[in-house]
């Protein structure tokens, strides 16, 4: 059955965490949606997939390459594979990643 959803309501923060949930997994890739709270991060790592991060809530800092970006609520940023990124949380935010298998890999 398809339904309509929020994506503020289908996760929520909580205090000095990371929260994730995973909406679609294929072998192709997947779409998992997160919620960090002020100052939580992602340490910077590689992935074979090309990524894109959605805000769809809040703030944040994306380091790719260890160059700083900031993103807001309605921003995306793609992320390149095989290259090095990292994420914090300069305010609270609300990201949704969605990671693609490219067909090299």
């Amino acid at each position: 059955m398809v339904e309509v959803k929020s994506l503020n309501a289908l996760i929520q923060y909580q205090e000095g965490s990371i929260v994730s949930k995973t909406l679609l997994k294929a072998d192709g890739g997947s779409l998992t949606l997160f919620a960090f709270d002020k100052g939580q991060e992602l340490s910077e790592h590689t992935t074979p997939y090309d990524a894109g991060i959605i805000v769809f809530d809040g703030e944040a800092e994306i380091f790719i390459d260890q160059k700083a970006y900031t993103v807001k609520s309605g921003e995306w940023i793609p992320l390149p594979a095989n290259r090095p990124h990292a994420v914090k949380a300069s305010k609270r935010f609300k990201m949704a990643l969605a990671m693609i298998k490219s067909r090299q890999t």
